[in-house]
């Protein structure tokens, strides 16, 4: 007697729909009670929705390197201001060439519009200098020869932006011979050999002793130092180009606002290449913002390096400046070895750490780019194209709702019901999303949204087809919908794999509005699955025990005589009978 009640099991049985409906019913609650929890009730909109800024970059060589002005470069610096804008939050960002030398970069309206502005065409050209000598921001005069034994004038070299690295130390001051020591020994520039009085003449059988010419760039280097104003703005913004990182240079930096020192580095030791990750927190210990860094290995070889002959120098020689685009963003003191990692500390506050943070995660940038234009886009047209794609979709939903109820009767509230739960659950996703991962809805994800009507739709066809197949069989409608649902499913899971599959390589392969357009198309996807398999199906087994249905209803749509049905099955008892007959 086992085995029969066994085999009369209905096929994929579900005893307890109201588990899934329950289960649904509690994620569509808690979403939409996060959704107003977290203030954000509608999507996040992109910029053909809701405006935001244009911004045209070109691309300027340095001179003699105008060959650097590539497609390979190009292509870089794309990747690299796009992850720096995305790195804000700022999703939907469109990033692209124009011309050879052209990049236009789209940024939708949002709360960090402004700090995208400023970081996409920061060069992020990083370097660590070792300091040969600091100076006030203002040009020295020129030197006059003084009498023997006469005070040199001491000038105050200002600290530079108050960083440390290892060990904290204290302001320097630094005398005019110490400057003019740490210029001759760090550029190595050969001095002259004293020789006797020019008043005394020299013996005849004596060879007289040349004296060696300083070196041209080096008295050039020297001459630059001491007459740069880091107090003009444009001579900040003129300095330091074109020199290439094997060369020592001059520089300036702001040790608090208003304040400027000038510094003459030397070779650069690391570059922004050896650091692996830079972010911007705060020092609980001093309170203050600070950027810290890790280094690959290749950088922390380098700068293991570096720091252990820094650390047996005097200061200023002691320090290595951390030069960002020709300016000094700090000139930290190192007392001791370091390797693995490094911290810029100074005049941050939270946003000016994270934004160097973020600039140094990603990458520097391989050309240096002027802007040529900022403008402002407004949402008018993306506006006018949202409103005709939403009565498009609206047609549409509206012919496939008239399909359903003509065709399927009394079995189209349920595909209705299914289409209203996939549309709710969507519209509270996209509006978590947007703050959640940044992302915006635009036109293409619209679009993306009435393409999965269709895609949901076809789900519930596959299903009430397979019910009525059942029906036309001769059986009765519960164990019809037991008995359809494996092979709907199966349909329905493999179109769906397809679908998504299909979302996934767009939104790999894609950039730009297209992958709004895949995201959403990906999503709603997902959604369909949930929808189908934790609402219709369990929906349809609590219908099927009504008797508008199950007795199939002129109006239900599941009608055998509409159908075609033929008689009731009766060979699976007359095969049972003997067995049963024999048993009694």
């Amino acid at each position: 007697m086992a085995a029969p009640k066994k085999g009369r099991r209905p096929a994929g049985g579900q005893s307890r729909p109201g588990r899934a409906l329950a289960l649904i019913l509690i994620a569509m609650v808690a979403l939409t009670g996060g959704m107003f929890w977290s203030g954000h009730t509608t999507p996040r909109l992109g910029i053909d929705l809701a405006g935001g800024t244009s911004i045209t970059l070109k691309a300027k060589a340095e001179p003699g390197q105008e060959s650097a002005v590539n497609e390979t470069n190009m292509n870089t610096a794309v990747g690299i201001i796009e992850r720096r804008v995305n790195g804000l939050g700022v999703s939907e960002a469109e990033v692209q060439t124009q011309g050879a030398e052209n990049i236009i970069v789209n940024i939708p309206r949002g709360t960090n519009e402004k700090q995208a502005r400023e970081q996409v065409g920061t060069t992020a050209q990083l370097y660590f200098r070792p300091v040969i000598a600091v100076a006030a921001a203002a040009p020295q005069p020129a030197p006059s020869a003084t009498p023997s034994g006469s005070a040199s004038p001491k000038p105050s070299a200002s600290a530079s932006s108050g960083a440390k690295v290892g060990e904290k130390s204290a302001t320097p001051t630094a005398t005019a011979s110490t400057q003019g020591r740490a210029l001759t020994e760090g550029l190595k520039a050969p001095s002259p050999t004293p020789t006797a009085s020019s008043s005394a003449k020299p013996k005849a059988t004596a060879t007289p002793q040349a004296t060696p010419k300083p070196d041209p760039a080096t008295a050039a280097l020297q001459q630059k130092f001491a007459t740069l104003n880091c107090l003009d703005p444009k001579a900040r913004a003129a300095v330091g180009q074109g020199v290439k990182a094997t060369e020592p240079t001059v520089a300036c930096g702001e040790d608090s606002p208003g304040v400027w020192s000038k510094y003459l580095l030397g070779p650069a030791e690391v570059d922004g290449k050896d650091v692996d990750d830079a972010k911007g927190v705060l020092d609980p210990q001093r309170g203050i913002w600070i950027v810290t860094m890790d280094f690959t290995d290749a950088g922390s070889k380098k700068f293991q390096s570096i720091t252990s002959k820094l650390s047996q120098q005097a200061d200023p020689q002691n320090r290595f400046a951390i030069v960002l685009d020709g300016d000094v963003v700090s000139a930290p003191s190192v007392r001791q070895t370091l390797s693995a990692s490094a911290e810029i500390s100074g005049n941050f506050n939270q946003q000016s750490a994270q934004d160097l943070g973020n600039v140094l995660s990603y990458g520097a940038l391989p050309l240096t780019f002027q802007t040529q234009s900022v403008d402002t886009v407004t949402a008018a047209l993306g506006g006018d194209q949202l409103q005709a794609g939403l009565i498009a979709g609206a047609i549409g939903l509206g012919l496939v709702i008239i399909y359903l109820v003509a065709y399927y009767r009394g079995l189209s509230l349920i595909a209705i019901l299914s289409l209203g739960v996939s549309a709710l659950l969507t519209y509270v996703l996209m509006a978590l999303l947007g703050p959640a991962i940044g992302f915006a809805l635009n036109l293409p994800a619209v679009c993306g949204a009435i393409v999965a009507i269709g895609i949901t739709a076809d789900s519930f066809i596959v299903y009430f087809e397979r019910i009525r197949d059942e029906l036309r069989e001769g059986r009765t409608l519960r164990p019809a919908v037991e008995r359809a649902w494996p092979r709907a499913r199966r349909t329905i899971l493999v179109s769906d794999f397809v679908s998504f599959l299909a979302a996934a390589v767009l939104f790999i392969v894609t950039v730009g509005k297209v992958q709004g357009f895949a995201f959403t198309l990906g999503l709603t996807t997902l959604l369909d699955i949930v929808v189908v398999f934790l609402f219709t199906k369990p929906v349809m087994t609590l219908l099927a025990r009504t008797k508008f249905f199950g007795n199939g209803h002129k109006w239900s749509g599941l009608d055998p005589k509409r159908l075609g049905a033929k008689p009731p099955l009766r060979r699976t008892r007359r095969a049972h009978a003997p067995v049963d007959a024999k048993e009694a």
